[in-house]
């Protein structure tokens, strides 16, 4: 299953490698004001999809925060566990912050 998934991820590369092989022309991209950039089409390409990709997080770092916040209130609200009888079950102490999952 290991080689599957570095196989997968090496066609995924040599793929974007030959898109950015066959795309080398100068393209222009016109801002406001009359000012221009002109640069190869793969470097606007990866231009446009990391900008997309810093706005998207910019775009959830409230949410993170705001729940992160409210997880600490929750954990620092919950009551102290009871002393618990040999027989009973261990509790589970709550993951740290930095372990719990996150986003999708």
């Amino acid at each position: 299953m290991k080689y599957l998934a570095w196989l997968l991820k090496a066609a995924i590369f040599f793929t974007l490698f030959a898109f950015a092989l066959n795309n080398q022309q100068d393209a222009t991209v016109h801002f406001f004001f009359g000012t221009r950039w002109q640069a190869p089409l793969v470097l606007v390409v990866l231009s446009a999809f990391a900008l997309g990709i810093a706005t998207g997080v910019l775009g959830m770092v409230p949410r993170w925060w705001k729940d992160r916040n409210a997880l600490r209130r929750a954990q620092a609200a919950a009551p102290a566990p009871a002393a618990a009888s040999p027989a009973a079950e261990p509790v589970q102490p709550p993951l740290p912050i930095e372990q719990l999952p996150h986003g999708l």
